[in-house]
């Protein structure tokens, strides 16, 4: 019962405000992009300054391109996803295991839900490409492990919350990168999976919590 009490919120206290409306206007970007490139199969002007630049990379940076892009794959993610869980286990930290899990499958599946709805496509009309899935993936998970790392080291408002963008930033960026390196995305579809897990993180963290807190009044 005690370990019960004293379980660590999965969303810092301190942390709520700030990535509650980070996480609101992460939506907002999420639908003015759709919005915008709905139903289009060609890049837009952002893309076209950035997708010249970094499309078509060659060794070594394919390689590195396609073993970021791994970590996104259904083996590569899965591996990522028990290592994590695994860790947080270890760590005693049940909430944030079950936030791996729902925090990263709910994002993906926000991009799943999306695409068809957008409808935009690259390289032929079967390849929806808004949001990159892959991108957030990976930013989802970097984001539950940024929020375990910030309520163990008991960091502030401040401190937590750059901890918690600079980790999103670091991974969405890497796997935007081996996206559109690869030809799989344009470079607004990498910011589009970029902010559903901004967006879709944050809230799951303050669901998990909720519904833990509801069940262990429920046990006393």
């Amino acid at each position: 019962m005690a370990a019960h009490r004293s379980a660590p919120a999965v969303l810092p206290p301190p942390l709520r405000g700030w990535l509650g409306l980070i996480a609101v206007l992460a939506a907002l970007v999420v639908v003015a992009l759709g919005v915008l490139y709905a139903g289009h199969s060609e890049p837009g002007t952002v893309d076209g300054w950035i997708q010249p630049t970094v499309d078509g990379a060659g060794p070594p940076w394919r390689s590195l391109a396609l073993a970021t892009d791994f970590l996104g794959e259904p083996v590569g993610a899965a591996a990522l996803v028990v290592a994590t869980v695994t860790g947080c286990l270890l760590l005693r930290q049940p909430r944030a295991a079950v936030l791996v899990v729902a925090g990263a499958g709910l994002a993906v599946g926000t991009t799943k839900l999306l695409k068809p709805l957008v409808g935009r496509t690259i390289h032929g009309a079967d390849n929806l490409s808004y949001p990159s899935g892959h991108t957030a993936f990976l930013t989802a998970l970097a984001l539950v492990v940024a929020l375990l790392a910030t309520g163990r080291l008991g960091l502030g408002r401040t401190a937590g919350t750059v901890l918690v963008l600079w980790t999103a930033l670091v991974a969405g960026a890497a796997m935007g990168w081996a996206q559109v390196a690869l030809g799989a995305h344009y470079p607004t579809d990498a910011l589009g999976g970029w902010c559903t897990a901004l967006a879709v993180v944050p809230a799951t963290a303050w669901l998990v919590d909720r519904m833990a807190d509801a069940g262990r009044q429920q046990r006393r």
